[in-house]
């Protein structure tokens, strides 16, 4: 048995077709990649665990945590699995979460589709009672009224409760009353209340809120419940810690209590692996391009922090349109993602155009070329055809594809219809399923007022790398790099998360009238509180750090911005302090500022207190040499040379520091390709990095 020193630690992503597992020990990292067991997640998870162990030569007693990330939150949601959920409301406020807001998705169409609420009317109840703005009770909840409710609940089937009253931000008591009365009548039921999960003003994104969370929540606690129990089964004593959409850890009891902060749980671990491979190669300005299975998600990453946000759509009825999905108002790291990855299925549209996604053959039946049953063309199977792919070294060989199911699925589906080759369709493919990310990341960096091709591209998940040239030429960026153990890039990103718990709270403020008592105040009881939860998994003596913000506009806008606050006891000029980050971070994102003509407000307050990041791992890289051979040449389409050419094969654990490889090539590894084309260079950097730049034009 090998002993590597300090105690291991394992990340593991569970995405829509793979399930990924990292595990870390002194300078090692042993991964494993396997397709996602989707009626029981929690099967692959235990096989992909013992793989890197056996890998790594340890026992379970010599791990130290599990981080784990889901999309099973995020699923739940979009295929409609979640409990029967009731909620229970103010009285006149029961249509609340249908009627929404003004916003439209389609300004224009008579026709447009509405997201459906994941409670339905039948399942909204509303109870006398009444708060103002202040918090002030106006009218009084009673038991008598609760009391009433109870029978009409129990006929809809409620497995799960959503408290939310209007006004609950600014004084929870009358949620709390109500959470306590039905606990102690009907304790089988899972309860959320809106002021813990979602304490901010906005009805419609609150309410949507809570609802979200009862909804998912009994599903997370038995699945939750399930790994945990696994675990302990097979040795495993260490704590299970959970990765949160706002790019911090959490532990199982607070992911029991909020699973709605899980929804983007994935996905931030690859944002959060772009942000570390950014900061360690010096990169200001980055674009996190994460492709698996089922999904591409895209990210801006600027100065070593990815963008981040507290409003999140899910379950968007038109893709890149916002105001088309179930808003939820919690932490999140922003991020555009499509229905686009290898699994993603390719048709013809009424048109007679090929479309890609965003329905995808998932792990089962998977792509054509899996020959698990899957009969539609996906983007693998493309892939495939193009020879971008090797069919008898995927996954590491212990996944033999079938490249004539591959081939036979796209001539059916794609080339016969449309006079093509098989080939062609694939490569046609292949440019519709770019075209649609780059697009995606062209209007996300549009939105966020930045550009793209200023960037560098960070390339990972299993399928980026095959596609990360393709997409840079279609966004003008010159540099891509491919970091190690790229096709569990998210995985690894769970390894290097602190511990960290963001709070944010509504309180309205004037800075021509500011109150510094209630302001201090304020902050040092969300610190507080955020503290607690970051104790839970961290320990008592950790060293924590704190982030505060506050979201403030000019008085008569209805958008506001985040503004850093320092932190730091605030007096009576405080009022001129916050009108003066303001106006510096309202210039900055709008190009003026308005503050000698308008006052500004502040709406809500956020305190994030985390731990500091785990530190880098440096992993041995071994190669003989830099400047290795090639182990062999297939026949690749190449987008450049519009035509199937010679590619030269490498393997990238053959390759050291400094070796450079001239385009036309595919680098290879266990969980992903790089493909190389003609445009392209690549070089080999001191931490095993691939750097791909593109060639001067002659």
């Amino acid at each position: 048995m090998s002993d590597h020193g300090a105690a291991a630690r394992i990340g593991v992503d569970v995405g829509g077709t793979f399930t990924d597992i990292a595990l870390e020990t002194g300078d090692c990292r042993f991964t494993s990649k396997l397709l996602t067991t989707v009626d029981d997640p929690a099967e692959a998870c235990m096989r992909g665990l013992e793989d890197v162990l056996h890998k790594a030569g340890l026992e379970p007693g010599a791990v130290g945590v599990i981080i784990h990330g889901t999309t099973l939150a995020t699923n739940a949601i979009i295929e409609r699995k979640g409990a029967i959920t009731s909620l229970v409301t103010t009285q006149g406020f029961r249509d609340t979460i249908e009627i929404g807001t003004e916003g439209r998705p389609e300004q224009y169409d008579l026709n447009i589709i509405q997201p459906a609420p994941l409670v339905p009317r039948r399942r909204r109840f509303a109870v006398e009672e009444r708060l103002n703005s202040r918090g002030e009770v106006l009218v009084p909840l009673t038991t008598e009224a609760l009391e009433a409710l109870l029978p009409a609940l129990d006929a809809a089937g409620t497995e799960s409760l959503a408290i939310a009253f209007i006004h609950g931000y600014a004084n929870p008591v009358h949620e709390h009353l109500a959470r306590d009365f039905f606990a102690a009548r009907r304790p089988a039921w899972s309860i959320t209340v809106s002021a813990d999960v979602s304490p901010e003003f906005r009805e419609f994104e609150r309410f949507s809120t809570a609802c979200a969370n009862a909804y998912v929540r009994p599903l997370i606690e038995r699945y939750l419940g399930n790994f945990e129990t696994r675990l302990k089964a097979r040795g495993f004593t260490c704590p299970l810690q959970l990765m949160l959409s706002s790019g911090g850890l959490t532990t199982i009891e607070t992911a029991r209590q909020f699973p709605v902060r899980l929804v983007e749980s994935g996905p931030a671990g690859g944002a959060i692996f772009a942000r570390e491979i950014a900061g360690a190669h010096g990169i200001d300005k980055a674009l996190s391009f994460d492709m698996g299975g089922t999904t591409a998600k895209i990210c801006l990453v600027d100065d070593g922090r990815a963008q981040t946000s507290r409003r999140f759509e899910v379950a968007r009825v038109y893709r890149f349109r916002k105001d088309s999905g179930i808003p939820l108002r919690i932490p999140v790291i922003e991020m555009v993602e499509i229905g686009a990855g290898g699994g993603s299925i390719a048709w013809i549209d009424e048109l007679g155009r090929i479309t890609v996604g965003p329905q995808s053959a998932g792990s089962s039946p998977g792509p054509a070329c899996y020959d698990l049953g899957g009969e539609k063309p996906t983007v693998t199977d493309a892939n495939v055809e193009m020879g971008r792919i090797d069919p008898s070294g995927f996954a590491g060989g212990r996944m033999p594809l079938a490249a004539d199911k591959a081939t036979a699925a796209l001539n059916a589906d794609i080339g016969s219809p449309m006079a093509m080759s098989p080939m062609a369709a694939a490569f046609g493919l292949t440019e519709i399923v770019c075209e649609n990310m780059a697009t995606a990341a062209r209007v996300h960096a549009i939105e966020s007022g930045k550009n793209v091709d200023d960037r560098t591209l960070i390339a990972f998940g299993g399928a980026a790398p095959l596609h990360a040239c393709q997409m840079a030429e279609k966004l003008g960026i010159r540099r891509i790099i491919v970091p190690r153990h790229a096709g569990v890039g998210s995985a690894v990103g769970f390894l290097r998360a602190p511990v960290s718990y963001e709070v944010v709270r509504t309180l309205y403020q004037r800075m021509d009238a500011f109150d510094a008592e209630v302001v201090n105040a304020v902050y040092e009881d969300m610190e507080a509180e955020a503290a607690g939860y970051v104790r839970q998994g961290a320990g008592d003596t950790a060293s924590l750090s704190v982030r505060r913000q506050a979201y403030m506009r000019y008085q008569g806008q209805g958008h506001e911005i985040a503004v850093d606050i320092p932190n730091e006891t605030f007096g009576d000029d405080g009022g001129q302090v916050f009108q003066s980050l303001f106006d510096r971070g309202y210039e900055a994102a709008f190009g003026r500022a308005i503050g000698a003509i308008a006052a500004a407000e502040v709406v809500a307050w956020s305190v994030t207190v985390s731990t500091g990041s785990h530190a880098d791992l440096e992993t041995a890289i071994e190669a003989s040499g830099p400047a290795n051979g090639a182990s062999g040449h297939r026949p690749v389409f190449d987008p450049g040379a519009q035509s199937a050419i010679d590619y030269a094969i490498h393997h990238r654990d053959d390759l050291g520091p400094g070796a450079s490889i001239e385009g036309p090539a595919v680098i290879t590894e266990e969980e992903t390709s790089t493909v190389v084309d003609s445009r392209f260079q690549a070089t080999i950097l001191p931490g095993g990095e691939i750097e791909l730049n593109r060639r001067a034009l002659a």
